[in-house]
């Protein structure tokens, strides 16, 4: 797989590409690939005959006391993998190539009311920082389709609406959560934890599945559910920041009537931050 850094570089690939018809899926990730995002890029290949990986650890997308320093990278490895999967080019760029002004002085984008609830409140300016790179990465790519998961449940609706407003020429598709043996969504923030508290991690998951039957088996009471999911992540020793359940649509608050749900939940597990999701329709 070629690995690429500038515009330039980018922009002779993907003219060529475009000489001969060929429709381009870009994969956006941090890097520190795992089966997730090779998920990512092997769906991609259902949908573009050419795939572009492109890895950034975005700076602007991370607080002031979170890990952006100590994000896992490793560049090499991440092309190896995603070209197993199929994927055609690895775009690398550094801050300045995606930020040519500066971040500092940077133009952004932000999508008002999807970004400030759920992870918006508890990350603040994090979909900020998110929508302006990807709203970068596609302007350099300009692809046809493009891929993210499940996973980051919020980040995938905040990047449809994003889409949507500014009437990009981009199809958005959301690829399944991939899961360890145990139910534990991969991430690449696994890594950080310890022995034990990868023993309890799963419970996250079983949590919000067991939210998710409750919710099959007629029960509407959003507020008791998600204040007995709070309690029983508490107990297995997290730290919840919020179980919330709405729409799967755009994240309002579902009536009695809603037939597609998501329960999402974010807690913290010693020093590590999950996410998780279900959706399940009623």
């Amino acid at each position: 797989m070629r690995i690429i850094h500038t515009r330039e570089d980018l922009r002779e690939q993907l003219d060529g590409w475009r000489r001969e018809r060929e429709h381009v899926a870009i994969v956006p990730t941090m890097g520190a690939l795992h089966a997730g995002h090779i998920s990512l890029v092997e769906l991609a290949r259902e949908h573009a005959e050419r795939i572009v990986v492109t890895v950034f650890v975005n700076p602007t997308q991370f607080g002031e006391d979170e890990d952006f320093a100590e994000y896992p990278r490793s560049l090499e490895r991440d092309a190896r993998q995603a070209k197993r999967a199929g994927g055609d080019l690895m775009f690398a760029p550094d801050v300045d190539t995606v930020y040519p002004v500066g971040v500092e002085n940077a133009t952004t984008i932000s999508v008002p009311g999807l970004s400030e609830n759920f992870c918006g409140s508890f990350r603040p300016g994090h979909f900020d920082g998110v929508t302006t790179v990807v709203a970068r990465l596609f302007a350099m790519v300009q692809p046809d389709v493009a891929i993210f998961g499940q996973k980051d449940y919020q980040q995938q609706i905040v990047i449809r609406r994003m889409v949507e407003d500014l009437s990009l020429p981009i199809r958005i598709v959301t690829a399944a959560t991939v899961r360890d043996d145990d139910g534990l969504a991969l991430s690449s923030r696994n890594a950080y934890l310890n022995e034990d508290e990868r023993a309890a991690a799963p419970m996250l998951y079983r949590t919000l599945c067991d939210v998710a039957k409750q919710l099959q088996d007629g029960k509407r009471n959003f507020d008791e559910l998600e204040a007995q999911a709070s309690a029983a992540l508490e107990t297995a020793g997290f730290e919840p920041e919020y179980v919330a359940i709405r729409r799967a649509l755009d994240l309002t608050p579902p009536n009695r009537d809603c037939d597609e749900i998501v329960i999402l939940s974010a807690a913290r597990l010693g020093k590590t931050r999950l996410i998780d999701n279900v959706v399940v329709t009623v």
